[in-house]
């Protein structure tokens, strides 16, 4: 059952100022990232060592960092799980070329330098090694794979709609993707195999709407020649509205229950999904639609002016004979 009974809201009214919307967010995302150093990445890229402990006591996170002052730097001890369930995390960063050959070093180190300590008995309940040169692979991978799913889409819609619906479909996947690293650097969190993955779902899950409105664009052209592209293209929109809101708001409340009671290690591949999905149906109304109106309507100007290059040539002809047999 539609939620929306014939609606005719004027999406395309707002173009702009929503594609301002994002270029601010983006931006901001860059700056922040920029701030930070660069992008935040996990210990499946960056490599190094995670360490899991719980304690069978309260523990607070300074005193851990005060324990294990001479093993790592303050700023890798941080709350894991629940606040009543007495679990630290402690990361120890790659710190040079040979880092790799020492990692298990340096997980029982943070061990020794916890039995040493007074903070009571606990229990290591997770250990996690990645070397440097895994590390940097799964990285490369992980762009590979974003660049080749892209291209791919291009390829795919370019064939089946039109031109300016691929490149439309790839900029909302862009943006999609961008507006989802910037949120992620400013809740802080990494970039791990769990929010990669999420990624490319946003990707499939963005084009999947962005095709939805695009066929339905395709099919109103054989009704509506006489009308403009961009009405025509705010009618198939509005026509899908309902399927849109359906899709996106099931898969909402799913990914917000995994983010709410899925524990820690999905916390960031849920909110990853949560903003891709806002994302995603933002950039299906506003972004893909806007981007493939600009281009068809510059790719029409251009043909017309073609057309009308030659029309323009013969008749500047006709008049210089016209002129010539006048004086003669």
């Amino acid at each position: 059952m539609p939620i929306f009974k014939n609606p005719n809201f004027d999406f395309l009214k707002w173009r702009w100022p929503a594609v301002g919307l994002s270029l601010l967010i983006i931006v901001a995302g860059v700056v922040a990232m920029t701030l930070q150093g660069g992008p935040k990445f996990g210990i499946d890229f960056s490599g190094g060592t995670i360490v899991v402990v719980k304690f069978d006591t309260p523990i607070t996170e300074d005193a851990v960092r005060d324990a294990i002052r001479g093993v790592a730097d303050e700023n890798v001890v941080q709350q894991f799980g629940s606040a009543d369930a007495n679990e630290i995390l402690i990361r120890l960063p790659q710190s040079g070329p040979e880092a790799g050959t020492s990692l298990e070093l340096g997980a029982n180190a943070v061990r020794a330098a916890l039995e040493q300590s007074t903070l009571g008995v606990f229990d290591v309940i997770n250990t996690q090694l990645v070397g440097p040169v895994i590390g940097e692979e799964l990285r490369g991978r992980g762009i590979n794979a974003f660049v080749f799913a892209m291209a791919g889409i291009l390829v795919y819609i370019g064939l089946r709609f039109r031109f300016s619906f691929a490149v439309g479909a790839i900029i909302a996947v862009a943006h999609d993707i961008l507006v989802t690293l910037a949120m992620l650097t400013f809740f802080g969190y990494e970039l791990s195999l769990n929010v990669v993955a999420a990624m490319l779902t946003i990707t499939g899950y963005s084009l999947n709407d962005s095709i939805v409105v695009f066929d339905r664009v395709r099919e109103n052209l054989r009704h509506m020649r006489r009308d403009a592209f961009d009405t025509l293209v705010n009618a198939s929109i509005n026509q899908t509205l309902s399927r849109t809101i359906i899709t996106s708001g099931t898969t909402a409340f799913a990914v917000l229950a995994l983010y709410l009671f899925g524990g820690e290690v999905l916390e960031g591949f849920a909110f990853t999904m949560l903003v891709g999905v806002i994302s995603g149906t933002y950039s299906t109304i506003f972004i893909a639609a806007a981007a493939a109106i600009v281009i068809s309507e510059r790719r029409a100007s251009r043909r017309a002016q073609v057309t009308s290059a030659p029309a323009t040539s013969k008749s500047k002809r006709r008049s210089k004979k016209a002129r010539a047999r006048a004086r003669a």
